[in-house]
């Protein structure tokens, strides 16, 4: 086992690593024009856009792995609970944009839209931002990990 010390280090490297990668996002979501956050922005937009369905604490709809009469799964929670952190940064910028259609096989319903009509890629790089942000250093470290494993 690794001592203490080297763990920590190794977390804040990835933290470190990830952020800016995703800092570096550009359009659609890939490597391309580094730019600042603006989290105020990102957090109003999750709460104009996303807190009706994911909850404004981020914990999203009850039951949320338990499909629906209509057979379409909850809206999940964006905080640690959830598996939002499972996935690179590049699919959740297009599920935002494009919907979860973008992503899922044919075939597959969500409630989940698209929001290329109502955010910039800017906006959307806030609000994930902001959804980031709310997550603890360990999360942050282990999505940064994901985000950038995918990138290569």
């Amino acid at each position: 086992m690794l001592p203490r010390k080297i763990w920590i280090g190794a977390a804040v490297a990835t933290v470190i690593g990830g952020t800016v990668f995703f800092l570096q996002l550009g359009e659609e979501g890939s490597p391309g024009s580094a730019e600042s956050f603006d989290l105020a922005r990102g957090a109003q937009a999750y709460v104009e856009h996303c807190a009706s369905c994911h909850g404004a604490d981020l914990k999203g709809e009850p039951n949320w792995r338990e499909r629906k009469p209509n057979g379409r799964l909850p809206a999940p929670p964006h905080d640690a609970s959830g598996h939002t952190w499972h996935h690179p940064d590049a699919v959740l910028f297009k599920i935002t944009k494009q919907g979860t259609a973008a992503i899922a096989p044919p075939g597959y319903e969500s409630d989940m839209p698209g929001f290329a009509d109502i955010l910039s890629d800017a906006e959307i790089r806030d609000l994930l931002a902001y959804i980031h942000s709310r997550w603890p250093a360990e999360i942050r470290a282990r999505q940064a990990a994901i985000s950038t494993a995918t990138d290569g």
